[in-house]
């Protein structure tokens, strides 16, 4: 392992004015954002899409730092030949591949999930090394209700995140770390404060255990933050200071960086929150977003699966890109959404 060459590119992944694009949605992910603009999800609609993303040239070159894929797509052509993968490598970004398989229920455990894809990823991340991937990630779910997450479902995610980021490191790739508890539920922010420091915390212990080198990986956690279904929804400043206070309690200076999901936020909120947290600095990590639905919501409506949209998609793409980018350095304001619209 050469941890100098790991650091390198988990700092570049965290970079000052740029963040990860998640574009990495499953089959059945994707088809669900499909149905929702019209748009049937086959494979040529799913990469045409894909291509228009990667070929936003001022989005990819000057605001994202790494775009996560998935297994389809890093394998898949451009329509004129040229690999994806390549693309997002000419526009300067860092290609990563998503690698776990999904969750499966938890047995003992009602209402919990587990992420499986541990057997043979070794012999995966080899394949995507050669292919040109120098990230991976993994999201383990962790839900918030009546009495749960139980500490079973909380240790064994933990331990499953630990050992890929392991695996990855030993295959010269940087883990993402995503522990993610859910916004789902009615909960409070207080209750999702303690659920993700008793997260964070059993993370990082089996993080060490195995051996994981803590200079060589990129944390994607949620923000402390109140329940979609809460009536008592938190302000911008309160998830900033409780956010960060989590993290500095919880995350040590050695990671170099820490990259948010978004979680079911709308694009909004996510910036606003993100650019909330870079007014309480300084930090002892980077801390940016990688976002998915919060940075393609819009490209997304805007394209609507016809050829004629793809100028205009990369347009809408750019401007969320660019506001990320501004918040991930505490420059964002509410007017610059205005003046776009």
């Amino acid at each position: 392992m050469n941890l100098t060459e790991l650091n390198r590119i988990a700092t570049a992944m965290v970079a000052p004015g740029k963040g990860i694009l998640a574009a990495d949605e499953s089959s059945g992910t994707i088809k669900k954002r499909f149905d929702a603009i019209g748009v049937e999800s086959t494979e040529t609609n799913r990469r045409d899409y894909r291509e228009m993303l990667f070929r936003s040239t001022e989005a990819m070159s000057q605001y994202i730092s790494g775009v996560i894929l998935y297994d389809e797509t890093i394998w898949q052509d451009a329509a004129d030949g040229t690999p994806l993968i390549k693309l997002i490598e000419q526009s300067g970004a860092i290609p990563g591949i998503k690698v776990d398989e999904g969750t499966q229920a938890l047995p003992m455990c009602p209402g919990e999930l587990v992420t499986v894809g541990l057997d043979k990823l070794a012999e995966r991340l080899k394949k995507y090394y050669e292919r040109g991937a120098r990230f991976a990630k993994w999201r383990a779910v962790i839900d918030i209700g009546s009495g749960i997450p139980s500490m079973t479902a909380i240790s064994v995610n933990a331990h499953a995140l630990a050992r890929y980021a392991a695996l990855c490191q030993a295959a010269q790739i940087v883990p993402i770390v995503e522990p993610e508890v859910l916004m789902d539920g009615d909960h409070d922010i207080d209750r999702c404060y303690d659920v993700t420091q008793r997260v964070l915390n059993k993370t990082f212990q089996e993080l060490r255990v195995q051996r994981v080198a803590l200079e060589g990986m990129v944390l994607k956690p949620n923000m402390a933050i109140s329940g979609k279904k809460s009536p008592k929804q938190a302000s911008v400043e309160e998830v900033a200071e409780k956010t960060i206070r989590l993290l500095k309690a919880c995350v040590p200076a050695a990671v170099p960086g820490i990259a948010f999901l978004s979680g079911g936020q709308s694009d909004e909120e996510a910036t606003a929150h993100l650019n909330a947290m870079h007014k309480l600095g300084p930090l002892p990590w980077g801390l940016t977003f990688s976002y998915g639905r919060a940075l393609q919501a819009a490209p997304q409506k805007t394209w609507s699966g016809k050829a004629e949209n793809v100028a205009a998609g990369q347009r809408a793409f750019s401007h969320r890109a660019r506001m990320n980018g501004l918040a991930s350095k505490g420059e964002w304001q509410s007017s610059l959404e205005k003046k776009a619209a």
